[in-house]
């Protein structure tokens, strides 16, 4: 099966709000050091991009979750893949990720990361499908709002394809 993409977000709108988020957390955590927790994969691509915009000191680190096993749809058992290098105790923590859809693995590890002595744990989404939310999570900073729809670039990906469009497409298989 072939599919085409379709631009819903230009590079252009996608740097801005970026740039607005990033503005954001400056002003919010003015005077202070920000904690960024990336999950991976999707979410390198935007957090490298946030963090050049924030204006207050930045440390990050990594984390790999799973919630799949070999299926397409989320088991709803999380299985931490990479854990953190540092402890987050006493820390500002942004947890940054590309997409929050259904709210499940986000809402269990949002728990997990607290519990681990953090001062504060936010949540930074580059992409949110509230339509398609079954856990209630609080995103604390969204760059786009969009409808239920495939979507890649920015570090999303099909197939593992498409991750390094530097605008966000949506899928139309053919």
């Amino acid at each position: 099966m072939a599919e085409r993409i379709e631009v819903l977000l230009t590079e252009e709108e996608v740097d801005r709000r970026i740039q607005e988020i990033g503005d954001q957390i400056s002003r919010d955590y003015a005077g202070k050091q920000v904690h960024l927790v990336c999950v991976l994969k999707g979410g390198s691509f935007f957090m490298c991009e946030l963090a050049k915009r924030i204006s207050v000191p930045v440390s990050i680190d990594f984390m790999s979750v799973s919630s799949y096993g070999g299926d397409t749809k989320s088991s709803g058992v999380v299985r931490i893949v990479k854990d953190l290098d540092e402890p987050l105790k006493d820390k500002h923590v942004i947890v940054v990720e590309d997409i929050v859809d259904s709210g499940r693995t986000l809402s269990y590890l949002l728990d997990m990361l607290d519990s681990r002595g953090p001062l504060d744990v936010r949540l930074c989404t580059l992409l949110d499908k509230p339509d398609r939310r079954v856990v209630d999570v609080k995103v604390d900073y969204t760059g786009f709002n969009i409808p239920d729809e495939f979507v890649v670039g920015y570090g999303l990906d099909y197939d593992q394809k498409y991750r390094n469009l530097p605008y966000i497409g949506v899928v139309k298989f053919e």
